[in-house]
Order: structure tokens, then sequence, then C-alpha cells
């Protein structure tokens, strides 16, 4: 562990977290608006569901660690809303039991630290015609349909109600986008980078609205090493310094 301790922000999930960090991912953009703020850190699975997510949440999120997160964004969903196997086989998960893994996490979470405060991301669309498309030869049928995403989006959403969780609503928020099947994924079910777009505003969003102590939000928290130096880049008069640990000049996109 390198120093000095920054608050941490863990990202949990399947395939649209492990791929978060690629460019643009909406992990990316995390770590560049949290840049010497908090530390981004990506605990993604492809493929996983909430079942096998489950199994290991202890082992990913020790009780007895020395320093819990601050934030756990949570993302299940996607894989267990597949239709199910004819051989039993598989990621899809019935959803009453999609609905108590996902509750067991959350208690799991809630458990750690009263300052541990957690974000689910629900079951986003897919492009049903884009899926059918990408079939491989080395796999059985795929079947993801938008119907079984928004029945297990909304049960998520009202999971987080009954918890008084934070959650974000993936199946909305992507659909708000024109053309949103073109330009929200590069295969009809992972974001492209304007998807991620989508997504971490909406997370950064909810982490600005929650009323939080300490708050979370980016700009309410200090940045490190931020004091003045004489080893600055010098100013145009040519007699002082210009401390430019603030600077977000060169963000693609300024967030909010």
């Amino acid at each position: 562990m390198v120093g000095p301790s920054r608050p941490q922000i863990v990202l949990f999930g399947s395939s649209i977290v492990q791929m978060s960090f690629g460019h643009g991912g909406w992990g990316a953009i995390l770590s560049e608006v949290y840049a010497r703020k908090a530390d981004i850190i990506l605990r993604g699975y492809y493929g996983w569901n909430s079942t096998r997510a489950l199994e290991v949440v202890d082992k990913v999120f020790p009780k007895d660690a020395a320093v819990q997160p601050s934030l756990v964004v949570v993302y299940f969903g996607g894989n267990d809303s597949m239709a199910p196997h004819a051989s039993g086989l598989g990621p899809h998960v019935p959803l009453p039991e999609y609905i108590d893994n996902m509750k067991k996490i959350a208690l799991h979470l809630q458990s750690l630290s009263d300052l541990t405060r957690i974000i689910f991301l629900s079951c986003p669309p897919v492009d049903e015609a884009k899926v059918r498309q990408n079939q491989s030869p080395y796999l059985s049928e795929v079947i993801r349909t938008n119907e079984l995403c928004k029945t297990y989006s909304d049960a998520c959403v009202e999971l987080c109600q009954e918890l008084d969780l934070q959650v974000v609503d993936l199946f909305s928020t992507l659909q708000k986008a024109d053309d949103w099947e073109t330009v929200c994924f590069t295969d009809g079910i992972h974001l492209s980078a304007q998807g991620s777009k989508l997504v971490a505003a909406e997370i950064l969003r909810v982490v600005k609205e929650a009323e939080w102590i300490p708050s979370l939000h980016w700009k309410s928290m200090p940045t490190e090493f931020s004091e003045d130096s004489p080893y600055d880049l010098v100013s145009a008069d040519g007699k002082n310094t210009v401390n430019s640990s603030e600077w977000t000049y060169f963000w693609e996109e300024q967030w909010d």
C-alpha cells in the first residue's frame, strides 16, 4: 500500500465494471475526476452474476480490513437477467434469487463501516439486434431481451428504495441518448465511451446530491499535496509561482 492514505472508491461488478477502465470507460472517468482525492479500485469480473459475487463478497470486502471503502459502486444484473439455459447451467439467476443476492451484498457492505456508502447500478438495456448478430460458435445462444433487462432493473431500483440506498437506473439513463442502441454500446451489451459518459455523469450526480457526511463529491474532498510550492510553474510576471493542483483544463469534459 502506497501512501498517503486516501479514501477508497471500489467498483464491484461484472464485465461492465471490469472493462470500465478501458478507453473512455466510466471507471477511467472517475479515476480522472478523483485524481489526488481518492483511489478508484477495480474489482470487476467478466461474466459474473450476483450469485457468484455473493460467494466472494466477504473476500473482496473483509470485515476485519484495516481500511474500509468510503464508497462501493455495485453492478450485477446483466448476466443474471439472461434467459435460462435448458441445461440449468449458465449465468441466469431467477428474479427472486437475484433480489435476495443483491440484498445480502448490500447488507454485507453496510456492515463494513458506518461511513461506507453504496451506489447500485441497475441492469442496462441492450441492443437486441446487435446481440443476436454477435453469437459465438463457441457458446450456446445468448438470449438477452430488454423485457428481461427492465424487469431486473426495476427490481434493483425497488430494492434500493426499500434499503434506502442510492441507485442509478441504467435502463432509463442510457435510453435518454438519441439513437442509444448505436451510440451507447460497442457490441450491443458493453458500454462505448458515450455510454460510459452517461454512467459517469449519473454516478457523479448521485454523489453530489447525496446527503453524506463527509461528502464524497470530488469538489468537496481535499486535494493531496495541494500546498503552494516554489517549485510550481512560474507565473507570467516572473515573480511568483502558480499552484496547478486544482487544474482540470486538460479534461476532455468538465465534470460537475
